[in-house]
C-alpha cells in the first residue's frame, strides 16, 4: 500500500461485533474475563484498550514497525524508553533538541547516575569521537528543533550498529509521511502524537514504534508497570486525525515553500532555517532522506534583537503565538523563552539558538492570508 492508503487503513479492520468502519471509542477500565487470568485480549484498560489497540496498529503501519506502543504524551514515551538504562549508561544526543527532552534527560534521569552528551550530530566524525565504551543509545532530531539541522540519519545509524548502540530517532518534526527512519535502520521512532499525527492541536498524544524486541517488550512493561497511558478518547482523536494526515502535511508543506522563499526575499529578515531552500547546508541530504522538506521553519530579523521580535510576534493575526506546533492553524513561537527555556542560555547559545529566534509551524490556510499577515506584522 501506498502511503495515503495506508493512512485509512493500516492494520484497520471493521470493528467485530458492530462492524462500525471508523474504530468505537471503548470507554471501559476493565474487561469481563471467562476466568481467572483468562480473557479475550483485554482485562484492564491500564494494560490495554481496543481503541489504543487499532491506533497502535495504524501508527506501526506508517512507519514500518512490527509494533507500536502508546502514552499520554510525548514525553511519556521518552521517559518508558529511558527507563531501559541503568546508572553508569551514557546517552549521546543532539545538542540542537526539543526543551523538553533536555530537561527530562538532565533533571530527571541524570541525577539517577545515566550520563548525557550533547553534540552536533551533522558532524559524524564527532559522534564517533563521542562515543564511550559505556554509549547505549543515540538520541536522534531530524530536522532538528527549532534550528531545522538535518542528520544523516544512515550514516548515523551505521555508526551505531557497528557498535551496538541502540538508535532512537525523534521523528515529530517530519511524520512518517515525510520521513520513516525504520527504513534507515533505526531501532525505534518517537513520536509526540500531539502534533502531526493527530493534527488538530485537541489531544495529548505520545507513540513510540519499533521492530526490535527487546524494545517493545520493555515498553509494554511500562505501560503496565508506569501506567502513563493514553485514555480511549485520546486515542479515538489521535485516529481520526491521522485519517488526513498526508492531506495536512502536504497542504502545509506547499504552504511553507512559499513563504519560506518569500522571508529570504524581505529586506526585514535576517535568516530564514529552512531545509528545503538551496542554500540550506544540508538540502542535498533533506532531498536525499526525506519525501519532502517540512512545514517547520525559523528566521531571525535583521533587526536581531528580543525586543523587535517579540513585536513581531506579538503582531500577527493568523499566526497565532503559543507553543506546539503541527496543527491545521499555523503557530509563531520564541524557542528560547518557551519551547526550549529549560536549557540554559550558554548551551542554546553554543548550539546557535539564539534569543530572538522565530520559529513558526506553518498550517493549511490559504497561503496569501498568511504571507500577508507576515507582511503587516514587519
Amino acid at each position: 500500500m501506498k502511503f495515503n492508503t495506508k493512512a485509512i487503513h493500516a492494520g484497520q479492520k471493521p470493528e467485530e461485533t458492530s462492524g462500525a468502519v471508523m474504530p468505537p471509542i471503548f470507554q471501559t477500565s476493565t474487561f469481563k474475563q471467562a476466568a481467572p487470568n483468562v480473557h479475550q485480549g483485554y482485562d484492564y484498560a491500564r494494560v490495554g484498550n481496543p481503541t489504543r489497540t487499532a491506533l497502535e496498529k495504524l501508527i506501526a503501519g506508517l512507519e514500518g514497525a512490527d509494533e507500536c506502543a502508546c502514552f499520554s504524551s510525548g514525553v511519556a514515551a521518552m521517559d518508558a524508553l529511558m527507563k531501559m538504562f541503568r546508572p553508569g549508561d551514557h546517552i549521546l544526543s543532539s545538542d540542537d533538541l526539543y526543551g523538553g527532552s533536555y530537561r527530562l534527560f538532565t533533571s530527571i534521569f541524570e541525577p539517577y547516575g545515566i550520563e548525557f552528551t550533547f553534540i552536533n550530530m551533522t558532524d559524524l566524525d564527532l559522534v564517533k569521537d563521542s562515543i564511550r565504551p559505556n554509549t547505549k543509545m543515540i538520541w536522534i532530531e531530524t530536522p532538528t528543533n527549532p534550528l531545522l539541522r538535518i542528520v544523516d540519519l544512515k550514516g548515523l545509524i551505521d555508526i551505531a550498529k557497528e557498535r551496538d548502540i541502540l538508535s532512537v530517532v525523534d521523528n515529530t518534526f517530519a511524520s512518517p509521511y515525510l520521513q520513516r527512519p525504520l527504513e534507515f535502520g533505526a531501532d525505534a521512532v518517537l513520536h509526540s502524537a500531539t502534533k502531526y499525527l493527530a493534527g488538530h492541536s485537541d489531544v495529548i498524544h505520545g507513540a513510540v514504534a519499533s521492530s526490535h524486541p527487546a524494545i517493545m517488550e520493555n515498553l509494554r512493561f511500562q505501560v503496565k508497570a508506569g501506567g502513563a497511558v493514553p485514555g480511549p478518547m485520546d486515542c479515538y482523536l489521535t485516529l481520526r486525525g491521522i485519517k488526513t494526515l498526508a492531506v495536512r502535511v502536504q497542504r502545509s508543506v506547499e504552504n511553507t515553500k512559499k513563504i519560506a522563499t518569500y522571508l529570504d526575499q524581505h529586506p526585514k529578515v535576517g535568516k530564514v532555517l529552512y531545509p528545503g531552500l538551496s542554500h540550506h547546508p544540508q538540502h542535498e541530504l533533506a532531498k536525499a532522506q526525506m519525501d519532502d522538506f517540512g512545514a517547520m521553519l525559523s528566521f531571525t530579523l535583521k533587526d536581531n534583537s528580543i525586543e523587535a521580535a517579540t513585536k513581531f510576534m506579538s503582531s500577527t493575526k493568523l499566526f497565532t503565538l503559543a507553543e506546539s506546533l503541527g496543527g491545521v492553524e499555523s503557530l509563531i513561537s520564541n524557542p528560547a523563552s518557551m519551547t526550549h527555556g529549560s536549557i540554559p542560555k550558554e548551551l542554546r547559545e553554543k548550539s546557535g539558538l539564539e534569543d530572538s529566534l522565530i520559529r513558526i509551524s506553518v498550517g493549511i490556510e490559504d497561503v496569501e492570508d498568511l504571507i500577508a499577515d507576515l507582511e503587516q506584522a514587519f
